[in-house]
Order: structure tokens, then C-alpha cells, then sequence
């Protein structure tokens, strides 16, 4: 509880709420981490909020969006990590409850640390004034980091893929399983970081009154950070889809010039087989039955397999 920008109160039950917005000058925050129905239903009584914002709060699989009711509005993101042992993107969803002097965080399970956004209010003791635009932002900006921190850890993943393409001899199945792997955290972090430029530019607008004079860049800042996340998300799912086309290239380029040289010392091969062959027929012929016949067989082999071999390199069949 903040009374006049100066934190005043901690880990105080949720009943008393009323209590304290009841005093001027009073902004409180609330977390809920998995709470009860009963007790969301409590919550929602004593601070007016609508039942459908409610039934948004406690449904799972929600779109990021920010909702506007009578007196108060609704906030749906996702808190994003990304493993870079897995190579996958787990996101947190929660939901935020905005109103004129309270805010009121509910989070689906403990996926989302929100003791880092603690840290960044306390941090930042003079935006304490502004009341609920400072505890907003400070909530939003600790989740469009995580989101652009993603994104980052991926363009890095998408990079070292690229380095694994260019090989020598790549393994083609890591690659594949590799190119999968991030296409889909990409799809993944895709569905939660594109919304949230809608989201907080809305906020931003005068007649919700969310965003004060006093706020107002710092909530520019985060806006731009969503951009930037958003855009570089685009063009990495882009630049997965260009690695994806050019390893395929690359091996069908492979394959082609593997079957030219096989092709090429199979004509090198057929020549002394030609040769060997009409001399094996079983009727005279010069030389026949005499050493003279043997070398000159021999010398039309070599010579034959030499100059195609010599013609084949120069065309860079071989």
C-alpha cells in the first residue's frame, strides 16, 4: 500500500483493501497467484469489477488484450522465458485488474516470478506518486524485457543454425530437428509478443486516463521495446523459413553435383569396358593371339580414359 507516492504497507490480508482506499491518497496492489473463486469473487465485489473481466481473469488460454469496463479495465499478457538448454519458450499468463487506485495482478500458477517487478518499483521511488500509471508500468515493462530477452536468445539460436547449415558436411537431421525446434518456440513467442504493441498503445490513450503526464514516456519506452520485439519477431520467422529453403538448396545442390562425378567416371569407366569388350569377341582380329595385340588394347584404354577424364575436368564434370 503506497499513501501519497511513499510505500507504506506490506503483506497485509486482502480484506483489508476497502480499508485503505478508503483514506485519500491511498494506492494499493494486489497479487493473487492460483487464487479461489471465492476469494476473486470477494475481491471483485468489494472493488466493482465486472464479471466478465472476472471470467477472463480465472479462464485460461486468453489473447493478450486490454478491455475496458465501467470504472475499470482488464489486462490479459503473458510473461515469456526461453531455455536455452531446450531451445524452447514457456510463457506465464496472467491478468491485471486496472483500476483508478488499485491494481490487482492475477497470475495463473507461479511461472510468472513477479518478485523482479517488486524490485523495479522499488527502484524507481520517484514515479511512486503517479499511483496505479507506476505500478502498470513498472508490470509491463518487466514483461515486454522478457519478451524482446526472447526474442534476442532466439535471433541467437537462429544465427548458430545458419553457421550449422554453411558446413561442410552438415548433419541434416540435427538440422531438422534444430529448424522445428525453434519454428515452433518462434509460433509460440509469435502468438504472445504481436498483441502486446495493441495492448499498451491503447493504454496509452488520454480518454482511458492509465497513462499520466509523468508516466507517459516511460510508457513510450515500453511501447517502442513491444515494437522493436514484434518486428524482430516477424523477421525471424522469416529468416527461419530463408534457413529452411537454403538447406534444402544447398543438398539438392549437393545431390546434383554428387550425380555429375558419378556420371562423369561412369562414361571415364565405360571407354576400357567398351574396349576390353570388343577385344574379348570371339572372331580375328588384329593382334589377335599376339603380345602386340594385348598393348595395343592397352594403350587405346589409357589413352581414351585419360583424354575424357582430362575433357570432363575441364568442363568441372569431374
Amino acid at each position: 500500500m503506497y499513501r501519497d507516492g511513499v510505500l507504506q504497507k506490506e503483506d497485509f490480508p486482502v480484506e483489508d483493501v476497502p480499508e485503505f482506499l478508503a483514506a485519500p491518497g491511498t494506492t494499493v496492489w494486489v497479487d493473487l497467484c492460483e487464487p479461489a473463486e471465492a476469494e476473486l469473487a470477494r475481491l471483485a465485489g468489494e472493488l466493482g469489477l465486472h464479471r466478465l473481466a472476472v471470467e477472463d481473469a480465472v479462464a485460461e488460454h486468453q489473447r493478450p488484450k486490454l478491455d475496458r469496463y465501467d470504472g475499470h479495465a482488464f489486462l490479459a499478457a503473458y510473461a515469456v522465458r526461453f531455455d536455452a538448454g531446450t531451445g524452447r519458450v514457456t510463457t506465464a499468463e496472467f491478468g491485471a485488474f486496472v483500476t483508478p487506485r488499485a491494481l490487482v495482478t492475477v497470475r495463473k500458477d507461479d511461472g510468472f516470478d513477479i518478485e523482479p517487478v517488486v524490485r523495479a518499483w522499488d527502484e524507481a521511488p520517484e514515479l511512486a506518486k503517479s499511483g496505479v500509471p507506476f505500478l502498470l508500468h513498472g508490470l509491463l515493462d518487466h514483461v515486454v524485457d522478457g519478451h524482446y530477452e526472447a526474442v534476442q536468445a532466439l535471433d541467437d539460436e537462429v544465427e548458430a543454425l545458419e553457421d550449422l547449415v554453411f558446413e561442410d558436411r552438415p548433419d541434416s537431421s540435427e538440422l531438422q530437428r534444430r529448424s522445428f525446434r525453434l519454428r515452433k518456440s518462434l509460433t509460440a513467442l509469435r502468438r504472445v509478443v504481436l498483441p502486446m504493441r495493441e495492448v499498451i498503445s491503447s493504454l496509452m490513450r488520454p480518454e482511458l486516463e492509465l497513462a499520466d503526464e509523468l508516466t507517459r514516456p516511460y510508457f513510450e519506452d515500453v511501447h517502442d521495446h513491444a515494437r522493436q520485439a514484434a518486428e524482430q519477431t516477424e523477421a525471424l520467422r522469416e529468416l527461419i523459413a530463408t534457413v529452411r529453403e537454403t538447406q534444402l538448396n544447398l543438398q539438392g545442390n549437393r545431390l546434383n553435383l554428387i550425380m555429375k562425378k558419378v556420371t562423369g567416371w561412369a562414361a571415364v569407366i565405360a571407354v576400357p569396358t567398351a574396349v576390353t569388350g570388343f577385344y574379348g569377341q570371339n572372331v580375328p582380329y588384329p593382334g589377335n593371339g599376339a603380345p602386340s595385340g594385348f598393348w595395343t588394347s592397352t594403350v587405346v584404354v589409357l589413352v581414351l580414359s585419360l583424354g575424357l577424364y582430362g575433357v570432363f575436368k575441364k568442363k568441372d564434370w569431374l
